[in-house]
């Protein structure tokens, strides 16, 4: 027993919750029986192919389709100039909520407008994949090409302020910057700037979409979001919501690409109500560069000033990044610079460039890992110019509460990170002049170190509870487990709040047809669908406990819900463990078919006066070949306050894929268009290289486990995101403490080093 206390004022039993609990879904992956997006078998299923175009700006002129129309297997080629037209042009405005990662403007073939290269302009739908590859090969575009806008450098001069940063203010100001730098005793003022990037999940977006009659409509989708799909699908086609279903079981990564419907999930309901079939699109790797959203690339500038003790005096963080030219995207990297440090004057802003690209979209950690590579290179800078610890300098400015809105942490245990990590890397061995630590094998040696954090975020979600006459329970809510583990930990709590061993409960999620939860986005799930399926499964036991109190036969029989608890599915009285009864004998006795509660959790008044956020601490020891500059990890050390840890395995296994992706956004991340057409010319695995097993050294993930119950009941914040923030600094850090050279521009490569 703790301190968790349910509905009644009676103790929770945790013993799942915390536990490093198996996967429950990991037998149906490794034996192939989880069905992804693609895997759906239905009858008389057609296939659909993408067709791009190959210029960056301009219109279609002709598209010649003789050629395709007679290829062997063909059913339909679609174009702008023969598709239906839809209730409400996707490409004109959102599709959803204002705000909402779903109002992104699309390319469904209503129009012949061309505003990037491998745009969707047409669709080839044949009996088989192979067919329909084929046909869309054959199709012959003309186009009248207009000059593109595709050096954001160039174009910087056009730059304009958006009217927020994902939802926050773009500009902050608060006190006099340059007194602020007058009264400083050594600044650094520095540009760095990150590449466009690529999130590249093992499973690429599918969708499968079949219609029943001309109103009903179901997509099975490789998506971060179901009631998204939901919501937007009904906007396009004109559809009561209830009449569109989203149906999303597994998810095979997504790292925010998923996170917003693009262009080829209506593309698909588009095909299937042409033909009158059901149709598989699935995109192919070089097609998820573009049309599916990227990390944008961006210019910071960033100043900080401070006196000879390091207390920071004045910070400025400039940032320039890209979006579409028909659209908009903030990358919002100055957000984790408003928040980290002291800093009695401070400005911050953005500014958005348009392009002939895609849209940019959310990658992992959005605007945080950018930012936090900026403002936490630029403290090494400064802790160099001060001659002080780069730990030292970060405690001198340490934010009691949030230096932005002056309200209090919900919780903040920062300070413990950088001891904890610290301690098991053993910084202290650390020489702080760059080039003086050394390798046995004589490579140079380097020590660096960051601040991670990433905000902690939680919306209203819903959940449905069922105690079964087995004495088993069935819990489900309508979100997404995108790899992260989401059936298992909602398993575990779930479990904790029935009283029940993990075993005895089914949790099913992925379906509009459950209860309405948010977006897999943000790092909010844990903290959003996990608070509503603990509410749902607290009301459910408390209705059980109810039923059984106004039953003379029952044990319990005119005792108070606070004089009873559940352990086991066995109700009884706290005072008498001995007496009591199942759930299973008090619905078998009452003749009911189930005892079911749904329940909805949502932020409170504490949104209002706290600020919340998570905090970390990274610390790399990089390893660098004197003559060649090659560049090798060998230890991370990460130190995480992220509240209480709901499972011990798979929040250390988001955290240790968080490190890797930082590794990739440090060393090799870069997505290179071709500077005349704006083609992507590494839109492989190949050529876009990521981090394989010989990249990454030991990863060390430290927990403080610090619930946060004033962010929400269950007292747990994401962990998907932060694992990224600060990886890329700490990685820059070492290698400059070990080479001497600072590089600003990433990836960081041996070219830069030399």
């Amino acid at each position: 027993m703790n301190d968790t206390t349910n509905a009644a004022g009676a103790p929770m039993d945790t013993a799942s919750v915390g536990k490093p609990m198996d996967r429950v879904d990991g037998r149906l992956k490794v034996t192939g029986g989880a069905k992804y997006a693609a895997e759906f078998p239905l009858p008389n299923l057609a296939h659909a192919v993408i067709i791009t175009s190959t210029i960056a700006k301009g219109r279609i002129a002709k598209m010649d389709t003789s050629a395709a129309d007679a290829a062997p297997g063909v059913i339909k080629i679609l174009t702008p100039m023969n598709a239906p037209r839809l209730p409400h042009d996707p490409s004109a405005g959102p599709g959803g909520e204002s705000g909402s990662p779903q109002n992104r403007k699309l390319n469904v073939l209503q129009n012949d407008s061309v505003s990037y290269n491998n745009q969707p302009i047409g669709l080839a739908i044949a009996e088989t994949l192979e067919q329909a590859m084929h046909a869309a090969a054959l199709v012959q575009v003309e186009y009248a090409e207009e000059k593109p806008l595709l050096d954001m450098k160039r174009e910087k001069t056009n730059a304009y302020q958006p009217k927020s940063a994902n939802q926050e203010p773009a500009d902050t100001q608060r006190g006099d910057l340059h007194a602020g730098k007058r009264d400083a005793s050594k600044s650094v003022e520095q540009t760095y700037t990150t590449p466009m990037e690529n999130h590249n999940p093992m499973e690429p977006h599918a969708t499968t979409a079949v219609w029943d009659g001309d109103d009903h409509l179901t997509v099975y989708d490789a998506t971060q979001g179901v009631f998204g799909v939901q919501s937007v699908l009904s906007h396009i086609f004109g559809l009561p919501k209830t009449n569109v279903r989203c149906v999303s079981y597994f998810v095979g990564g997504g790292f925010g690409s998923k996170g917003s419907v693009w262009s080829h999930i209506p593309l698909a309901a588009l095909a299937a109500k042409t033909i009158q079939r059901p149709v598989k699109l699935s995109l192919t790797r070089a097609q998820m560069f573009g049309m599916v959203g990227y990390r944008p690339q961006t210019e910071q500038h960033l100043m900080l000033a401070a006196k000879s003790d390091g207390a920071i005096t004045a910070s400025r963080h400039a940032s320039w990044s890209q979006t579409s030219t028909f659209d908009e995207f903030v990358e919002p990297t100055a957000a984790a610079t408003r928040i980290l440090y002291e800093s009695p004057a401070q400005e911050t802003s953005h500014r958005l460039i348009r392009l002939n690209y895609g849209t940019p979209t959310y990658m992992r950690a959005p605007g945080e890992s950018s930012g936090t590579y900026a403002v936490e290179t630029a403290m090494d800078e400064l802790a160099y110019a001060l001659k002080m610890d780069p730990i030292q300098l970060r405690l001198r400015n340490y934010a009691e509460a949030d230096p932005e809105s002056k309200k209090p942490w919900s919780s903040k245990s920062l300070r413990e990170c950088y001891q904890v990590g610290a301690d098991k890397f053993a910084w202290s061995r650390r020489t702080p002049e760059p080039r003086s630590m050394r390798a046995p094998d004589g490579r140079l040696l380097g020590l660096g170190m960051a601040t991670a954090t990433y905000p902690a975020r939680r919306s209203a979600a819903s959940a449905l509870a069922r105690l079964l006459p087995d004495g088993t329970a069935y819990v489900q809510a309508g979100t997404q487990d995108i790899g992260t583990g989401t059936y298992t930990i909602m398993t575990q709590i779930a479990a904790d709040a029935l009283g029940l061993p993990p075993e005895r409960v089914r949790f099913e999620l992925g379906d509009t047809e459950m209860p309405e939860t948010p977006v897999s986005g943000g790092s909010q799930t844990a903290a959003s669908t996990g608070s509503a399926v603990k509410q749902a499964g607290m009301d459910t036991r408390d209705q059980a406990i109810q039923i059984a109190i106004a039953d003379p036969a029952s044990p319990l029989h005119g005792l108070t819900a606070s004089d009873i608890d559940v352990k086991n599915g066995m109700m009884f009285v706290k005072s008498q463990p001995n007496k009591g009864e199942t759930y299973a004998e008090l619905i078998a006795r009452q003749k009911l078919p189930k005892i079911e509660v749904k329940s909805q959790s949502k932020p409170g008044a504490e949104k209002d006066q706290y600020a919340m956020h998570s905090f970390g601490a990274v610390f790399v020891e990089a390893l660098v070949d004197p003559d060649l500059c090659e560049v090798r990890l060998n230890r991370v050390v990460g130190a995480y306050d992220v509240g209480r840890i709901l499972n011990a395995k798979t929040a250390r296994s988001q955290l240790i894929g968080g490190v890797v992706y930082g590794v990739g956004m440090a060393l090799m991340e870069q997505t290179v268009p071709d500077p005349r057409t704006g083609r992507i010319v590494n839109r492989d695995l190949a050529e876009y290289h990521v981090p394989i097993n010989a990249d990454i050294p030991e990863i060390d993930i430290e927990f403080i486990n610090q619930p946060d119950t004033i962010f929400n009941p269950i007292g747990a914040r994401g962990v998907g995101e932060i694992g990224i923030t600060g990886v890329v600094a700490a990685i820059g850090n070492a290698v400059y403490h070990a080479t001497g050279v600072r590089v600003r521009d990433l990836p960081i490569t041996l070219d830069k080093l030399i």
